[in-house]
């Protein structure tokens, strides 16, 4: 402390005045460190402050360091009261084991300011100790010890059942020491260690060690601190064995009561589910709605399948009865002899016979309610095909009543829409049956689309025909794609769809999309989408059954073939010198080539066609060609 002031040095009377011991209360006051009561003695001195004031101020000193001694020492063992108050709390909340015991382990290092903490733990059925928690560890192999009964520091503690310290662990031959343990605790680098047991009633069930990377001297205060937090650990332990054993007891019992109202509650489920079918029944719920309450009820998973496996079909035709399918139930979804599907039964592998009874009651509402929504179904998309049949011949309807009758199906005609006529391609040598069930499914699919997208469908002149809105940002051609597309998923066949312009008169537009069908299959693009206006002025000339795959192979085919087998360009070439006006100057510009390039390559041209390909009559036909085969390309794409 710097004992100089502005004014006169301070003299035997001015410290008789003021007290010896003010100076050292002034630094108890502010916590100062012992370095800092050193300082008022020489700084009096130099003042010139009499030999019984310097003797004043030693005395004041050695009580304020006492003082400070037994402060820090109040505040140690308040700071360890609190620790073994906060972790006695713990054991009394439902905190669980571990993350008791790592606060246990936690505290300890901290109050004992050691590098590492941990707790070792017996393990009866292997015969060893292993490492339960440790704080501070910084090494894998050491933080997975596991140690033989009465090996190292910890098996001299648990073989004597009392505390045990050294300074430097591996210069101490008070226990035995293995090359496991010593490499562990090498790898942390530990060098002082104390250790004491945990107890429970006689028996030593693990050990609580403090560990420093140097060397220490552990006092008796600390060693009994350590003791107390180890008492505190083996209590939790215990609580926690109590516990486990008293939840096994418990858990007995209710495993006794449970066999005791399973029978009860068998038949209150049966009702309750019972209950919930009419429910269902009664306020029109789907075959989802059923699984879902037979989920519950019978505490599995229930969901509906269109096909049953055949395995276990020929086992429910033969029986009638729900049959066990995998690791779970398979019960008939059936009207007569028609099979509709299933409903399967997973996460319940026992079935008593009430519950397989009330399992067979949810397959039959399901297939009533399959029954009701099917003949539902088949109306409504009569009255949706009626409806599109008379928008086709409207010229003999009252618009605003069609369009009120549109409006009640959620039929979007305010909007601008498209007509697509869509027709399966039945695999080559298909029965007549098999293209009637193609039929079939393509007009269930139709008309499920129809329906969910605001629309309309109908059977057409062997095919069917969609009015559909357009979207915003949608064009007729993306339409019309999209359509082949879902549809031919939906059939298992390729579905070829034509679709008329936006906006035009619907029984034009049916034309309109018939003509673009038509122009699909003629090129050899089955199976793909189109709209009027990706033909262009071609469209007229490819409506009616004309050969146009043989009219391009008869007319340009040398040409074709040729460049199929030698990767060259001479249909590429010919496109750009009838653009460029037949002037092979320009065309090199286009082909970015040497004129002499051009040159030859209608040479090569000519003898493959013929000398006569450049007149009037052959120009046109190469150039249809050249066309059709470009736009069939364009449409692969």
């Amino acid at each position: 402390m710097d004992m100089t002031h502005d004014g006169p040095h301070p003299t035997t009377d001015t410290l008789a005045a003021t007290g010896a011991e003010a100076p050292f209360l002034e630094l108890l006051a502010r916590g100062a460190a012992v370095e800092a009561y050193e300082e008022p003695v020489p700084a009096a001195r130099a003042a010139g402050v009499s030999e019984a004031g310097l003797a004043a101020l030693e005395h004041a000193k050695r009580l304020a360091l006492r003082v400070r001694s037994e402060l820090a020492d109040r505040r140690r063992r308040e700071a360890e009261l609190s620790a073994l108050f906060e972790t006695a709390h713990d054991l009394a909340g439902p905190r669980d084991l571990d993350s008791v015991l790592q606060a246990i382990v936690q505290r300890a290092r901290s109050l004992l300011g050691t590098d590492v903490a941990y707790l070792t733990l017996n393990d009866p059925a292997r015969g060893d100790t292993f490492m339960r928690v440790t704080e501070g560890s910084v090494a894998a192999r050491f933080q997975q010890l596991r140690l033989g009964m009465g090996e190292g520091l910890g098996g001299l503690v648990a073989q004597t059942a009392r505390p045990y310290v050294t300074e430097d662990y591996f210069h101490d031959s008070r226990f035995r020491h293995t090359s496991v343990i010593d490499t562990g605790v090498q790898d942390e680098g530990l060098v002082a260690i104390l250790g004491v047991p945990l107890m429970l009633g006689p028996h030593v069930i693990g050990v609580l060690f403090a560990a420093d990377r140097r060397a220490r001297v552990f006092e008796r205060a600390q060693t009994a601190l350590l003791g107390s937090f180890a008492a505190l650990a083996a209590a939790a332990i215990e609580s926690a064995n109590l516990l486990d054993e008293t939840r096994a007891a418990l858990s007995e019992l209710e495993h006794a009561h449970e066999i005791i109202q399973d029978r009860s509650a068998v038949i209150e489920r049966a009702s309750d589910v019972h209950d919930r079918l009419a429910e269902l029944v009664l306020r029109g719920g789907g075959v989802h709605d059923v699984a879902a309450a037979v989920s519950e009820v019978l505490d599995g998973s229930v969901e509906f399948i269109d096909t049953v496996p055949e395995a276990a079909a020929s086992a429910l035709r033969s029986g009638g009865h729900a049959v066990r399918h995998g690791d779970g139930w398979i019960a008939a979804v059936a009207a007569g002899d028609q099979q509709l599907g299933g409903l399967v039964l997973r996460g319940h592998p026992a079935l008593d016979p009430v519950d397989q009874r009330t399992f067979e009651r949810a397959a039959m509402v399901t297939s009533l309610l399959l029954l009701a929504r099917r003949f539902a179904g088949d109306a409504e998309q009569r009255v949706r095909g009626e409806l599109l049949d008379d928008l086709l011949d409207a010229r003999h309807r009252d618009p605003a009543l069609l369009r009120e009758r549109a409006a009640r199906l959620g039929a979007r005609l305010d909007t601008p829409y498209v007509v697509l006529a869509a027709q399966p391609d039945a695999a080559p040598g298909a029965s007549a049956d098999e293209e009637a069930a193609v039929r079939r499914r393509l007009w269930a699919a139709a008309a499920h689309l129809a329906a969910t997208g605001h629309g309309l469908a109908a059977t057409r002149d062997g095919g069917t025909v969609l009015l559909l809105p357009l979207a915003d940002g949608d064009t007729a051609t993306e339409l019309a794609r999209r359509t082949a597309v879902h549809l031919g998923a939906a059939v298992h066949e390729p579905v070829t769809v034509g679709a008329s312009a936006p906006l035009r008169p619907l029984p034009a537009a049916y034309t309109e999309a018939r003509r673009c069908l038509d122009a699909l299959r003629l090129l050899g693009r089955s199976g793909q989408g189109a709209a009027a206006e990706d033909f262009g002025f071609l469209g007229l000339l490819l409506a009616g059954p004309r050969d146009i795959t043989g009219f391009v192979e008869r007319t340009i085919g040398p040409v074709l073939d040729y460049d199929r087998r030698r990767g060259t360009e001479l249909v590429r070439t010919l496109d750009a010198y009838y653009a460029a006006g037949s002037s092979p100057a320009r065309t090199k510009d286009t082909l970015h080539v040497h004129v002499n390039t051009v040159a030859q390559r209608l040479d090569r041209v000519g003898r493959l066609l013929g000398d006569d390909w450049q007149t009037p009559a052959r120009t046109l036909e190469i150039q249809l060609a050249l066309r059709l085969h470009r736009l069939a390309g364009a449409l692969t794409g």
